[in-house]
């Protein structure tokens, strides 16, 4: 096995070349559709020694393990889940065999093909165990290093990576796959991607697959724009396309290597090829390339924080960005109440309306006594990131709490906090080592907090150099000063301010402040909070913890954006106040406005809730402000459609119950609030604000609530809109984009036969004529399944079987589905809804 530092020695000497296609290569060599790739090479070590051979006589210096499949997950497909490590041991076997001293091996880690939850039915833990007993075996057997590779969610990719650094020594690639858009199937941007991932500390951040190499360039140009780590890229030699019942890639080999050499200007350290891609293109690679060195890159490292499809930057040149701090059951009855109860509406209501108020990060604390902490952090955290897709502070003293947050958390999230002891440091800096989480140090310690800023700054020094023992960097620490009462502790408040200054200047390190501390036992506190929160930014403070409600607060954001010059040109702050009228506060129409550089809402926008309608949504989270009951039910229906925007699901059986209560004909409750919830799910999910998580959240909100209605409608007479019947075809084992259409058709009225995976011809049809469907929807991943899309439809048309065709596939497009006579194409999700609406005359 090659050291991490060796693997950088030579990525710093030259571009290193990776290997092409695997399956490619295999299918070529007679594996056939549907049969286990990993168990072909186990039973033709021949085959794959020829393989490996190829590319490194083109010039490779990595070749990867057919491993891409050897997780647990994907071959239990094949009834082989008890066989992972020496499936796996063989592999790295026959590639160390064939590749010698000089060459290096890399452990191929591909996806499990399921879906973390609350988008599907698999945790944390789970994937981390299957991915761990791969790459233990990989490494036990010889393995140079792990290539993770075509991951479309950065969660599995999360994952992953935390196994490999936790469980072996070996280097890490980590590729994910991106779409068109410049995000990956779950929303994961290029820069997102960076800052999630160089936390965790891996050797080089790539991408795979995806489209082509003219695809992957511009993401490729994002990440190098901000990270100096390594990037490795292995693009398709384009998208598949059918000739002569023959796949073919359209990317020649001289086509390929005048995209190495953009791909190497753009900053790529690591180029190979992915699916289509043969030793012959690996070759032309090699060949333009030889002996180059990488362009160097040298970038500022970023303070920085992400969720799955979002990011903050803190710091200078950047907007201003601060941490709501609401979701806090400290002196809230309600709120303690519903979370002892176990239920996180009221959480996630306060949530979303932080966000609505312009809050970049949002603090989480589930501090109510005589709770199961870990147990209930854990899920308002998957309660929290299911409604609002923003970074998180995890705010707890337990450190088990703060663990279970993390494994579920999909990003890089603040630990709010350790203090300056040493058994608290100990306990809680290899969390975030672990998980790629930044850390807040309390300026505290056994002897309390000290009275001078020279106190604290000793305590901040102290937590600084601990924090690099355990591998920490400078941009993963965030001191707390400590705001004391100016009530109680009047002369102190200047010695935060001056701790402030000597905390950046001295230890180059960012600064937190709880700025409502300051006010604590005074009148007027947002007086004293707004002021304060000025005095703090104007010495350096780079993240204060703030009520997003507080309007004074809401005029200092502004005032100081532009003050600093983190508001250029005033633009925002003019948007926000050219309706001034004197000192009356903010205009009533007031409204948060989004970073072009992060797409999250930076300042605070729209006027607090009014009092009234604060309790009334403490009391009832899905009551809408300003909308109170009436006769005619209108009120309630937007109150289910809004439940399933949300992806209430906790609260939309209750709705549903409550309008038939009132009266409320099932079929009118479907029609003019799960449906119309439902298409304005679709319609921000077109606009890419919503991402698949949201998607599938909603969705599944919505079949809560109809499986209720069902029954009722079925009583009266309302069937089904149509009978679908769903397959991916024989010998393709994918299934996830087919699931994710299986539910949205079915909560909009359709009834779903789902075949499952790897269905042959015959079978369709026989379920296609059993259940006299009205649509059969084919779902195809592989192009070596395409011909088999065409083999059922084929069938269909001999047997003059009245039923329409909707095909699909991320291999799939417009002329291949024409051509093999499908009725139409759906290119995901949301279109095969509109289509299948389309194709049975609904509007």
């Amino acid at each position: 096995m090659v050291k991490a530092e060796d693997l950088a020695s030579r990525l710093r000497d030259r571009v290193l070349i990776l290997d092409g296609a695997m399956g490619t290569m295999l299918q070529e060599r007679g594996l056939r559709p549907g049969y286990c790739p990993e168990l072909f090479g186990l039973e033709h070590p021949e085959v794959l020694e020829d393989i490996h051979g190829a590319y490194l006589e083109a010039g490779a210096d990595i070749i990867q393990t057919n491993t891409f499949g050897g997780n647990r997950f994907k071959l239990a497909e094949y009834g082989l889940a008890d066989r992972v490590a020496d499936i796996n041991a063989a592999a790295v076997r026959v590639a160390k065999k064939v590749a010698g001293t000089r060459r290096l091996v890399a452990l191929d880690v591909g996806p499990t093909g399921r879906l973390l939850e609350p988008m599907g039915d698999v945790g944390f833990e789970q994937l981390y165990e299957a991915f761990r007993e791969q790459m233990v075996a990989g490494e036990a057997a010889g393995a140079d290093l792990i290539s993770i590779e075509t991951m479309t969610d950065i969660g599995e990719l999360r994952a992953a990576v935390i196994a490999a650094r936790e469980n072996t020594s070996l280097p890490i690639l980590a590729h994910l796959t991106f779409e068109p858009g410049e995000r990956t199937m779950t929303g994961t941007d290029a820069v997102t991607a960076v800052i999630i991932l160089e936390a965790l500390g891996v050797t080089a951040i790539g991408a795979n697959c995806s489209g082509g190499p003219g695809e992957l360039l511009p993401v490729i140009e994002r990440m190098a724009g901000v990270t100096s780590l390594f990037l490795s890229v292995e693009p398709n030699a384009g998208l598949p396309r059918l000739e002569g019942g023959c796949t073919v890639f359209p990317e020649t080999p001289e086509g390929m290597a005048a995209y190495a050499l953009k791909l190497r200007e753009a900053g790529a350290n690591i180029i190979g090829g992915c699916c289509g891609t043969t030793p012959a293109h690996i070759r032309a690679i090699a060949e333009i390339l030889k002996d180059m060195p990488p362009v160097r890159r040298t970038r500022p490292p970023l303070r920085a924080f992400a969720s799955r499809t979002r990011y903050v930057v803190v710091g200078e040149g950047n907007p201003l960005a601060f941490i709501g701090e609401r979701i806090n059951p400290t002196a809230r009855k309600k709120l303690a109440q519903e979370i002892k109860e176990g239920r996180m509406s009221m959480v996630v209501d306060e949530a979303r309306r932080q966000v609505q108020a312009g809050a970049p990060i949002l603090d989480v604390n589930m501090g109510v006594p005589g709770i199961d902490e870990p147990q209930t952090m854990k899920k308002a955290i998957l309660a929290v990131q299911a409604g609002v897709d923003v970074p998180v502070s995890i705010d707890s003293t337990n450190p088990v709490a703060i663990e279970e947050a993390l494994k579920v958390f999909v990003g890089r999230a603040l630990i709010n906090s350790t203090t300056g002891e040493r058994k608290t440091m100990e306990r809680i800096m290899p969390l975030a080592q672990k998980y790629g989480a930044a850390v807040l140090g309390l300026c505290l310690d056994e002897e309390g907090i000290p009275a001078t800023a020279a106190g604290r700054f000793k305590i901040a020094a102290r937590i600084r150099d601990t924090a690099r023992e355990y591998g920490l960097r400078n941009e993963d620490l965030f001191i707390d000063c400590l705001v004391q009462t100016a009530s109680a502790e009047q002369g102190q408040v200047m010695e935060t301010i001056r701790c402030l200054k000597m905390v950046q200047d001295e230890l180059g390190l960012a600064t937190v402040l709880g700025i409502s501390n300051v006010s604590h036992g005074l009148p007027a506190r947002e007086v004293l909070n707004s002021t304060y929160l000025a005095m703090a930014w104007a010495n350096g403070l780079a993240l204060p913890i703030i009520n997003p409600f507080d309007r004074r607060i809401q005029e200092v954001v502004r005032a100081t954006a532009v003050l600093l010059n983190r508001d250029p040109y005033a633009a925002h702050y003019i948007e926000e106040f050219k309706d001034w009228r004197g000192t009356s506060g903010p205009p009533a129409t007031s409204r948060s406005w989004v970073c072009e550089k992060c797409n999250i809402p930076t300042l605070l926008g729209p006027s607090p809730p009014a009092v009234s309608e604060v309790k009334a949504q403490e009391t009832d989270p899905s009551v809408l402000p300003g909308v109170a009951p009436d006769a005619s039910g209108t009120n309630m229906r937007k109150r289910i459609k809004s439940a399933v925007i949300k992806g209430d699901k906790e609260n939309i059986s209750g709705l549903i119950q409550q309008a038939l209560q009132e009266g409320q004909a099932p079929l009118d409750i479907v029609n003019s609030a799960l449906i119309p919830g439902i298409e304005e799910v679709g319609e921000l999910y077109e606009r890419k604000q919503y991402f698949l998580p949201q998607l599938m959240l909603s969705a599944e909100t919505m079949k809560e609530g109809f499986g209720l209605l069902r029954p009722l409608l079925a009583r009266e007479g309302r069937g089904d809109k149509g009978v679908i019947v769903l397959a991916t075809v024989e010998g393709d084992i994918h299934d996830i984009g087919k699931n994710i259409v299986s539910v949205l058709l079915e909560n909009y009225g359709f009834r779903i036969v789902d075949l499952g995976k790897d269905v042959p011809a015959e079978r369709i049809v026989a379920e296609v004529k059993k259940q006299r469907a009205d649509i059969v929807g084919l779902s195809a991943l592989m192009t070596t399944t395409m011909p088999r899309m065409a083999e059922v439809i084929h069938r269909l048309r001999t047997e003059e079987i009245p039923v329409r065709v909707m095909v699909g596939g991320a291999v799939l497009n417009q002329e291949y589905a024409d051509r093999i006579g499908a009725d139409v194409y759906a290119r995901d999700a949301r279109e095969a809804v509109v289509k299948a609406k389309n194709l049975l005359g609904f509007d």
